[in-house]
Order: C-alpha cells, then structure tokens, then sequence
C-alpha cells in the first residue's frame, strides 16, 4: 500500500473499513500488517485520495 503522508488527515476511516484489521494508526503515519488482503476498501474510503495499491510484485 502506498501511503500519501501530505494528504493522511489521520481520520481512521480506512481502518474500520478494514476487513481483516490490517490496518494500524499511528501518530505519524499509517501501517499496514501482513493481512492486508488488498480488498482495495480503504482506497474507496479514503476522503482525500492519500492510499493507492501497489502494483503486485
């Protein structure tokens, strides 16, 4: 998940919508854990376009 640190207001909305709660924040920043599934949920929640999925490796 690539975080937009300018845009993060800190909100939390992309952490309840999280699916399988891989989704942690913190004072700074955000941080995903290894359950990310990317479902794409928080993306769409988002209300300032700050989170974009990584292309797959």
């Amino acid at each position: 998940m690539i975080v937009t640190i300018e845009k993060c207001m800190h909100c939390g909305a992309c952490v309840g919508t999280c699916p399988v709660n891989a989704i942690y924040l913190n004072d700074v920043l955000l941080e995903f854990d290894d359950e990310c599934n990317r479902c794409g949920r928080c993306v769409r929640i988002c209300p300032v376009g700050a989170l974009e999925l990584e292309a797959r490796k």
